[in-house]
């Protein structure tokens, strides 16, 4: 076959699940052979065996271990990869999860990727191998759809919270644009003018959306957006503490903050304390989702709640639904969001002088 036939079988099998025969085909060999390598038979020379990995690794072959014994069956196995269960949104969302699964036909079977793309390749592959027979994905930071999509060919999967651009998939998330919008309107309504948005990388989806939102609540009390108040960080509560010292060393410092999350508002109020000043007093501090813990802080800290456990089991019924149906054609559901206000945000009267533009 000429280079032009190579490369559109290769096309096509990025799209469709490689088999066992293409690998066969790739390395030249029988398809009992491959099943030797695949079962770790002593019997095949270890020439062959290279030919049959590296043939495996290019066709990004997923070998399902239960193929032999459940062939025809159904699995009741929901994967479910979370980006990052340290933050406790996630593991909110998570726990929706398992609670729409609850006295159903499936089990979920939960991994942390930990922000890791490598490792969200690693445990994708592993839950197909068990025969996954569907996917909850939210993605990690700095995911390539180029290394998804094969392994999640065929699967039904719906994103949660993240949404991979360019993958057929179905999405739930909150209502991004709209909650921060809110946000940076009560905050406007309280007399502040040097707002920032703290937190997040520039390749989130979410971040954009909540950006948006920051910026609209801008424009429409005619306040002009300063570039230097939009701070990106890691979405931990260590990056909200490393922005704590940006804001405050500003020409015209800021007096109040939009964070992208409530892990990296308590980060910066952590910080922002530490170094004397007041918030809720001093400085105003509102965070997204509305974790269990935002009620506990010192402020207790004005959130935009996200409800993680709805939209976790809102995830869950949708995939279910779908496995159920056959019918995989991608939808979205954009759940409402509020604005839950408490001390971090404290007063117009509060405001310092001079901080008017």
């Amino acid at each position: 076959m000429g280079k032009s036939g190579e490369d559109t079988g290769e096309d096509e099998l990025s799209e469709a699940r490689a088999t066992i025969v293409d690998v066969a085909r790739r390395a030249g060999v029988s398809k009992s052979t491959v099943s030797l390598v695949l079962g770790g038979s002593s019997l095949v020379a270890d020439s062959t065996r290279e030919r049959v990995t590296e043939a495996m690794s290019e066709l990004r072959y997923i070998y399902h271990r239960g193929a032999a014994t459940l062939r025809g069956a159904k699995s009741g196995v929901l994967g479910m990869v979370i980006n990052d269960l340290s933050n406790p949104f996630y593991v909110e969302l998570a726990i929706g999860i398992e609670q729409a699964c609850q006295g159903g036909a499936f089990i979920p079977f939960l991994a942390n990727s930990a922000e890791d793309p490598i490792r969200q390749q690693e445990v994708i592959r592993s839950m197909r191998e068990h025969g996954a027979a569907g996917l909850v994905l939210a993605p990690a930071i700095g995911t390539s759809l180029n290394d998804i999509k094969p392994l999640v060919a065929g699967l039904p999967v719906v994103q949660v919270m993240r949404r991979l651009p360019g993958l057929k998939a179905s999405l739930v998330t909150p209502e991004n644009r709209e909650g921060a919008r809110k946000a940076t309107a009560h905050l406007i309504e309280n007399g502040h003018r040097r707002i920032a948005f703290v937190g997040g990388r520039d390749s989130l989806v979410v971040r954009e959306e909540r950006l948006a939102g920051y910026r609209l609540g801008l424009e429409a009390a005619g306040i002009p957006l300063d570039e230097a108040l939009v701070v990106e960080s890691t979405t931990n509560y260590a990056g909200g503490g490393a922005a704590a010292a940006r804001l405050l060393v500003l020409p015209k410092p800021a007096t109040a903050a939009l964070c992208f999350n409530d892990v990296v508002a308590i980060g910066l109020v952590r910080a922002l304390m530490q170094t004397g000043v007041a918030v809720g007093r001093d400085f105003a501090v509102i965070g997204f989702d509305d974790i269990e813990e935002a009620k506990y802080t010192l402020p207790a800290l004005t959130s935009v709640a996200v409800n993680a456990r709805n939209l976790g089991s809102r995830a869950a019924q949708l995939l279910m639904r779908q496995i159920a149906s056959g019918d995989f054609e991608p939808e979205a559901v954009v759940c409402p969001t509020s604005l839950i206000v408490r001390s971090s945000c404290g007063t117009a009267n509060s405001i310092p002088q001079g901080s008017q533009p």
